[in-house]
């Protein structure tokens, strides 16, 4: 299949324009709303909300009898923010650290849910129930009514984010500050745990419980990468989100029996290893160029120190030292040659014999230059 079919199939086919729009939606809220989780440093509790939601998914349809997706959504939303109240009510109340409080609420609840879901196959309607997609997610199965409800869901939490822009960027880098203004901190806290509690059950029917907490935390890791603000890492997550959830429809609509949701997992962790490797600022590429860059440079000035100290042994200035003699003092550091080209490139140095270079005016301005500014510094 070509580009010009599966763009066709995207647009055309209502499965595949369903589940790439769900995706879609998805990967916007959850990349938008999981930045503040990923720089309040709460990325595990994206994965403690979605194990608690599947209790809240069973209670709902055993209390309704209803598999409508705003019921099951509702139940999974009470279901994780009691679990998050409660990790959050464990912290302040003992003496239990973050990660211990939120492996107990997950393994409870996950374990409460899972006792649920089998009293449900051995209910007369369990043929009816079809519950245990929410385990690893069937988005193939998403329905035009259930990407409605995601769409409106998600939409009033981001409008929600946006009206507390200002209060929700306080609380996530400096919550002691918004506190001594008079801030209501904690409330604040409870609303924002709130709007993720709502991405993550946004995204349970299309990749899971297992998975979900890598939609909360995987794009806003790459859009890290690539800015260090707000808002723009803001709109890169929801975009890498988006994309990752459109890729995974798409590639997996190729292929019999590859699952939606895993697919849009891998390529939401194929963005964040491009990010690791690739970004301007952070990427390890880039990195290992500045690096090497750093160390030529380093070279450079070290050979051109030495000149200088050579040189302040005579009286003639423009008196030629030796390659030998350069090698000798800068004895580990190594590419003397190479150096000493980079230099007369420059215009720093100039060859005075076969074998022996010299400082040029400019060569030696810049080597006082070089040396005051490390008689400054120690």
């Amino acid at each position: 299949m070509n580009l010009l079919e599966l763009l066709s199939n995207l647009f055309l086919d209502y499965t595949l324009r369903t589940v790439a729009l769900g995706s879609a939606t998805l990967g916007i809220v959850s990349g938008a709303l999981g930045t503040y989780a990923v720089l309040r440093k709460q990325s595990l509790l994206g994965d403690a909300i979605s194990h608690a939601a599947l209790p809240g998914i069973a209670l709902a349809f055993l209390l309704t009898g209803s598999k409508a997706p705003l019921v099951l959504m509702l139940g999974a939303v009470a279901a994780g923010w009691v679990g998050t109240l409660l990790v959050m009510s464990i912290l302040n109340t003992s003496r239990v650290k973050d990660d211990s409080a939120l492996g107990l609420v997950l393994s409870v609840f996950f374990g409460f849910g899972l006792v649920l879901l089998t009293f449900i196959q051995r209910r007369p309607d369990a043929t009816q129930a079809g519950l245990d997609k929410f385990l690893f997610g069937q988005a193939a199965a998403l329905l035009e009514r259930d990407v409605v409800t995601m769409a409106g869901l998600g939409t009033l939490a981001l409008l929600t984010m946006l009206l507390f822009w200002k209060e929700f960027k306080l609380l996530s880098f400096d919550p002691e500050f918004g506190a001594s203004l008079g801030y209501p901190i904690r409330l604040l806290d409870v609303l924002l745990t709130t709007l993720l509690v709502i991405a993550i059950v946004l995204g349970l029917q299309t990749v899971g419980v297992v998975l979900m907490s890598a939609m909360v935390v995987a794009p806003a890791a790459a859009a890290r990468q690539w800015t260090d603000r707000l808002g723009l890492m803001v709109g890169l997550s929801a975009f890498f989100g988006a994309l990752a959830g459109v890729s995974g429809a798409v590639i997996s609509s190729t292929t019999t029996r590859l699952p939606t949701g895993p697919t849009i997992v891998l390529c939401i962790s194929a963005i964040v290893l491009i990010s690791l490797s690739g970004a301007p600022n952070r990427g390890l590429i880039w990195r290992w160029v500045r690096q090497r860059r750093n160390r030529r440079w380093l070279r450079v000035e070290a050979v051109l120190r030495d000149l200088y100290l050579l040189a302040s042994q005579h009286a003639d200035r423009d008196h030629g030292h030796s390659v030998a003699a350069l090698r000798t003092m800068s004895y580990g550091r190594g590419g003397v040659a190479h150096t000493l080209g980079k230099l007369l490139r420059q215009g720093w140095v100039q060859q005075v014999g076969p074998d022996e270079w010299a400082l040029t005016p400019a060569g030696m301005n810049e080597a006082e230059r070089l040396v005051a500014k490390q008689e400054e510094a120690s």
